[in-house]
């Protein structure tokens, strides 16, 4: 077995190469390691793929920075099945392992470096992958405009979520789209947002999906059709605890299913965020992967129905 940790050093507060250097060399692996640090978007990608196709022995790859290089690292891998991976957070969301505990399991090299491998479905959006949350409409926007704000000083993290959802409520609250779930259309107008989750959480504390199940086929689809602003700030609370599925008070603007596979068309230049990479189309054909990657889960880790101490995982 070979570890190989893809650094991207301009994710999060610093580059963390120097940090994973030392911690691998005080812990000394018994098996073989390396430490490849990638240069610019979608290095990573390329890398993992070129890598599986030269290898065939077992490789595990850990994606060392935030949901993007995350994103970057299973789209290299995906189609390999002796490829697994795992991911060091050291990012400013790193929303997909809170589905597992969160970043004080996953900081742990030693105990993920002798982690299990637990099979988990990706989301295919037309050629790309995803493995956390495919998000469009207002969340899309938000997340387009955070990549902005979290490079500004004092806006890392959930400040940056927070100042791009500010801007975002000013121009950015009706998306006209029709959205099919297994053939069956469920909306077909203005949406405010619509989520499309095998994860649980997205912008860094929102738990957009309490009930994902990241292992049984299905997509958890839900839609947000266009609120005030003022609704909006009096009950974006529940959305963030994962309470707004079966609260009454939200009943008439959420519709929510799952599905093995959503289509969405809608204007050209329509936005969609993938695992937070922005992308934009006009038709896009979305289906669950099942049991599509080996993903690495550490020592101790395991999904809490009631999701995580989100104070542990500020960064």
């Amino acid at each position: 077995m070979r570890h190989i940790f893809i650094v991207n050093p301009r994710s999060g507060h610093q580059d963390a190469t120097p940090v994973i250097q030392k911690a691998l060399s005080e812990l000394n692996p018994s098996e073989p390691y390396e430490i490849y640090v990638t240069s610019a978007p979608g290095d990573a990608t390329q890398y993992v793929r070129t890598r599986c196709q030269a290898d065939t022995s077992p490789l595990r790859f850990y994606a060392c920075g935030g949901d993007g290089t995350l994103n970057e690292v299973i789209n290299g891998a995906a189609g390999f099945d002796h490829a697994a991976v795992g991911c060091y957070p050291c990012g400013s969301g790193n929303d997909f392992i809170k589905y597992f505990g969160g970043r004080k399991f996953f900081t742990d090299l030693g105990a993920l470096m002798s982690g299990h491998e637990q099979r988990v479905d990706m989301i295919r959006v037309n050629d790309r992958y995803a493995i956390n949350v495919v998000n469009m409409g207002f969340e899309a926007k938000t997340a387009a405009r955070m990549i902005r704000f979290r490079h500004l000083p004092l806006m890392h993290g959930y400040r940056a979520y927070y100042g791009a959802i500010v801007l975002t409520l000013i121009d950015g609250v009706r998306h006209r789209c029709k959205i099919a779930v297994d053939g069956e259309t469920m909306m077909d107008g203005n949406i405010l947002l619509c989520t499309l989750a095998n994860g649980d959480y997205v912008g860094g504390s929102f738990r957009c999906a309490p009930r994902a199940d990241v292992a049984d086929g299905q997509i958890e689809v839900c839609i947000v059709t266009p609120i005030s602003r003022f609704r909006f700030a009096r009950l974006i609370g529940y959305y963030q605890r994962g309470e707004h599925l079966d609260n009454p008070l939200l009943r008439d603007c959420i519709h929510y299913c799952r599905g093995r596979k959503v289509v969405i068309d809608a204007d050209p230049g329509f936005l969609m965020c993938l695992d937070g990479e922005i992308t934009s189309g006009s038709h896009f054909e979305i289906e669950n992967v099942p049991s599509a990657l080996r993903f690495i889960v550490p020592e101790g880790a395991a999904h809490h129905a009631d999701g995580v101490n989100m104070a542990g995982e500020a960064v």
